[in-house]
C-alpha cells in the first residue's frame, strides 16, 4: 500500500459480575507487561510504521493473557455465558428505517465521481480521492465501523440502488434471481474475488495509481452488477461479491443489532461478539474465506519485514521495488493462506479428537471459524491504525477538491495534514500500546467465541474445554506472531 503504506443496560445475577471479574483477572499479565515496558521510538514513512522496542514483556504478557482467558472461561458455567450472550439493551422497539435505495444511489453517484477523479484528477495518490477512499476510508475505516455498528454497507453499497432500478425497469424484484445461485457454489466466488483483491492491493505494481485503480474498480463494479442482476442482489452480495461478503461477516461482531419480535423490528445493543453465539456453521468455502481475510492482512505485515526480505535474499536497505517481488509475494500470499488454513483445520481436528466427538468435522470447523472474526478485526485496527490516522487526513483534503481545480466542496480543502501525529516517542508509545492491547483483546474475545461455539458442539463441559485446547494454543501463537509483526523493523 504505497499510498496508504496503507465509536436496557444488560442486567444479570451476581454471577455475571463474577464472570467479568474473572475476565479482568485474565488480563493482569498483559497489564503488567504494559506497565513494565519502556516507551519506544518510531517513525512513519509512506510504507509503514516501524517500531523498535524491547517486546519480550508484551509477547509474554499477551500470551499469558490469552491463556488465562481460557482458564477463566473454563470456570464459568455455560448457562451464565449463554445468558450474557442473549442480553439486550433495547434502543427502539419500532425501528424500520427507509430510503435504502436512495442512499445507495447517492453512493453510486459518489462512486462515479470518484472514478472520474481517478481518470482525470491528480496523479498523486495522496491528492487523488479515489485511492484514498478505496484503500483508507472503505477498506480500513469502513471495516472497523462495520465491526462496531453493524452492516452499514448494506445501505451504502453502490450496487443495491442501480440493481433495484434496472430490475424494476424489467418489472422484477431486486432480489428475485433470473437464475438461482447453486448452493454447492458456496462462498467460492467470494474466495476467488477476495484473493484477487488482496493480490492487487499487496502485490500489483501500482495499486495506488489513480487511473489504473479507476479502471480496475469500474470493471469490478460492472462484473458484479451483472452477477447481481442474474443471481439476485441478496444472494450475490452474501456469497459472491467479496467486499459485501466480508463486511456482512464482520458485522456479526458489532454491538448494534436490528431484531424482529412479534412482527415488529427493533434496535438494540449487545455485548461485543454476542451475535456470533447465534451464527450458523459456515460451509467449507466460508471457512476458507474468513481464513483468507486474516491471512492477507498477516502477510501484508510479514512481507515488509526485514525477516521476509532477508529470507528472499533482498537487502532491506536496497529494496528493488514491487516488480522484483511479484512472484515471491504471490507465493508468499498463497503460502500464508495455506499455512493458516492447515493449522486451523488441524487444531479443530485435534480438538474434536480430544473431546472424542462423533460429529461432522466441517460442522465444527464452520462454527469455530467464527472465532476468527474478532482476531481479524483486531489485526485490521492494529495493522492499519497509523495509515488511517495519517491518510484519513489526506482523504478529507482530496474529497473537497476531487479534480484538483481549487474547489472546496466540504470546507476541508485547506486542512493542514499532520503526519507527525504518529511521530515521536510519546506518540509511538501510545500507538504501540493501542495496537498491542487490541491484538490481545481480539484474541481474548476469540477464545470467548470459541468457548460459546464449543458448548454448542459439546454440551458436556469437560469435552467442550478439551476441544478448545488446540485452538487456544493456536491463538496464543498467533498473538505472539501479531505482536512480533507490529514490532519488527520493516524495509519496504
Amino acid at each position: 500500500m504505497s499510498c496508504r503504506s496503507r465509536s436496557r443496560v444488560l442486567r444479570g445475577p451476581l454471577r455475571s459480575h463474577l464472570s467479568y471479574l474473572l475476565l479482568a483477572i485474565s488480563r493482569i499479565p498483559f497489564a503488567i507487561a504494559l506497565l513494565s515496558a519502556n516507551p519506544a521510538l518510531a517513525h512513519v514513512s509512506d510504507r509503514g510504521f516501524v517500531m523498535l522496542l524491547p517486546t519480550g514483556h508484551y509477547l509474554a504478557g499477551g500470551a499469558l493473557a490469552v491463556a488465562a482467558s481460557f482458564l477463566a472461561l473454563a470456570l464459568l458455567p455455560p448457562a451464565l455465558i449463554d445468558r450474557l450472550a442473549k442480553g439486550r439493551f433495547i434502543l427502539s422497539g419500532n425501528w424500520r428505517p427507509r430510503g435504502r435505495t436512495v442512499v445507495s444511489l447517492v453512493a453510486f453517484a459518489a462512486c462515479v465521481v470518484l472514478l472520474l477523479a481517478g481518470w482525470r484528477g491528480s496523479r498523486d495518490p495522496l491528492s487523488n480521492p479515489l485511492p484514498l477512499t478505496i484503500w483508507t476510508l472503505v477498506w480500513i475505516g469502513l471495516t472497523l465501523v462495520q465491526g462496531l455498528l453493524g452492516n452499514l454497507w448494506a445501505w451504502i453499497s453502490p450496487w443495491y440502488g442501480p440493481c433495484r432500478l434496472i430490475r424494476r425497469a424489467f418489472r422484477r424484484d431486486a432480489d428475485e434471481p433470473m437464475l438461482a445461485l447453486p448452493r454447492k457454489v458456496g462462498y467460492w466466488p467470494a474466495v476467488l474475488l477476495f484473493f484477487g483483491f488482496a493480490w492487487f492491493e499487496l502485490i500489483d505494481l501500482a495499486p495506488d495509481d489513480p487511473a489504473r485503480l479507476a479502471t480496475v474498480v469500474s470493471i469490478y463494479f460492472a462484473a458484479n452488477l451483472a452477477a447481481m442482476l442474474v443471481f439476485g442482489h441478496a444472494a450475490w452480495s452474501r456469497r459472491g461479491e467479496c467486499l459485501s461478503t466480508f463486511f456482512g461477516l464482520i458485522a456479526r461482531f458489532s454491538i448494534v443489532e436490528q431484531f424482529r419480535k412479534d412482527d415488529r423490528e427493533g434496535l438494540a445493543l449487545r455485548w461485543p461478539a454476542a451475535k456470533l453465539s447465534q451464527a450458523e456453521p459456515l460451509p467449507p468455502s466460508g471457512v476458507l474465506f474468513l481464513l483468507l481475510t486474516l491471512a492477507s492482512v498477516s502477510f501484508d505485515g510479514l512481507s515488509r519485514t526485514f525477516f521476509w526480505l532477508g529470507l528472499n535474499g533482498i537487502n532491506p536497505l536496497e529494496f528493488p521495488g514491487r516488480s522484483a517481488m511479484t512472484g515471491i509475494n504471490t507465493i508468499g500470499l498463497l503460502a500464508s493462506f495455506a499455512a493458516l488454513s492447515a493449522v486451523f483445520l488441524v487444531a479443530v481436528s485435534a480438538g474434536e479428537r480430544l473431546a472424542r466427538s462423533a460429529g461432522a468435522f466441517w460442522n465444527g470447523a464452520g462454527l469455530l471459524v467464527w472465532s476468527i472474526v474478532p482476531i481479524a478485526l483486531a489485526y485490521h485496527f492494529s495493522h492499519y491504525l497509523t495509515v488511517l490516522v495519517v491518510n484519513g487526513q489526506y482523504a478529507l483534503v482530496a474529497l473537497s477538491d476531487p479534480f484538483g481545480r481549487g474547489w472546496d466542496l466540504f470546507g476541508t480543502a485547506g486542512l493542514q495534514v499532520f503526519p507527525g501525529l504518529t511521530m515521536g516517542s510519546q506518540a509511538a508509545w501510545l500507538i504501540w500500546n493501542l495496537q498491542a492491547g487490541t491484538i490481545v483483546l481480539g484474541h481474548v474475545l476469540a477464545v470467548l467465541v470459541a468457548h460459546m461455539m464449543a458448548f454448542r458442539l459439546h454440551p458436556d463441559a469437560r469435552a467442550a474445554a478439551l476441544s478448545q485446547l488446540p485452538l487456544t494454543v493456536l491463538m496464543i501463537g498467533y498473538t505472539v506472531l501479531g505482536l512480533w509483526l507490529l514490532s519488527t523493523p520493516t524495509g519496504a
